[in-house]
Order: structure tokens, then C-alpha cells, then sequence
């Protein structure tokens, strides 16, 4: 017995990409699950105000959070950035995660990627590798 496709139905093919699930929860999610529970509640027993309340309540403290969130990784980056240029002329220890370990004068600091990058001889080191500093020659 074969079956026959349905007139006008989707037909996924193998070269369709599968959306991947959100893992997180945003305000528009939220504000989706919401709406939907308000258009399905039933009219002779509306949502309870207390109910609603303490969602909107929620949602605030979520986008609130996801604000401190971001402020704070603004801050840590800027704190990196300060910590890099701060460390130009000095001499440094680095210990990469291969086991490579050396030192040498930190001559500048790319910012391009994630972790600022110290330019140490011919070798880029990030930041968090390096293990120690010591102050250059004091200027008279």
C-alpha cells in the first residue's frame, strides 16, 4: 500500500536547515506566553489581577537583570582594556594554555578579539595568560 502526499501540505526535505530551539527566555517570550494565556483564559473566570501583576512584576525584574547583565560585562571589557594599556613597556611573564611559558617587554595591545591580545616580541599572548609584571626601567 503506498501513501500519497496531501494536496498543499509542507514536505520537509533534506536540505531544509531544523531551526534550533531558543535556550533563554527574553521579554518577547515572556510577552508571547502572555499574550497567548490572555486570549485562551476563560471569560467566565478571567485571570486573577494578582496573577497578572506579579507577571508584569517578573518581566520588569527580567529586563532589569538582563540590563545589569550587559552593563556589567561593559564594565569587565573596559576594565581588561584599561588593565592591558597599563601593562605596555612593562616587562611580563606569560604562561600560554599549550605550556609555552616566556617573558619579554609588552610593546602594545591589540583589542580586536574578546581578551585584549599583548604583542610580546613576535608572539600575541591574551591577556589572561599572562602570569606576572614587572615595572620597566623608572624614568629620571
Amino acid at each position: 500500500m503506498t501513501i500519497q502526499a496531501i494536496p498543499g501540505a509542507a514536505q520537509a526535505s533534506p536540505s531544509q536547515t531544523v531551526r534550533k530551539p531558543v535556550q533563554t527566555m527574553d521579554s518577547e517570550v515572556f510577552m508571547q506566553l502572555l499574550v497567548t494565556q490572555l486570549r485562551y483564559q476563560d471569560p467566565s473566570a478571567p485571570m486573577d489581577t494578582n496573577q497578572m501583576m506579579s507577571q508584569s512584576v517578573q518581566l520588569s525584574m527580567m529586563e532589569k537583570m538582563t540590563e545589569l547583565t550587559a552593563g556589567s560585562k561593559e564594565s569587565f571589557s573596559l576594565q581588561m582594556r584599561t588593565a592591558a594599556a597599563q601593562i605596555i613597556g612593562t616587562t611580563v611573564d606569560y604562561a600560554l594554555a599549550d605550556g609555552t611559558k616566556g617573558s619579554g617587554t609588552a610593546t602594545s595591545v591589540s583589542f580586536a578579539e574578546g581578551i585584549p591580545l599583548v604583542s610580546i616580541g613576535d608572539r600575541k599572548v591574551p591577556l589572561d595568560s599572562i602570569t606576572g609584571i614587572t615595572a620597566g626601567p623608572s624614568a629620571a
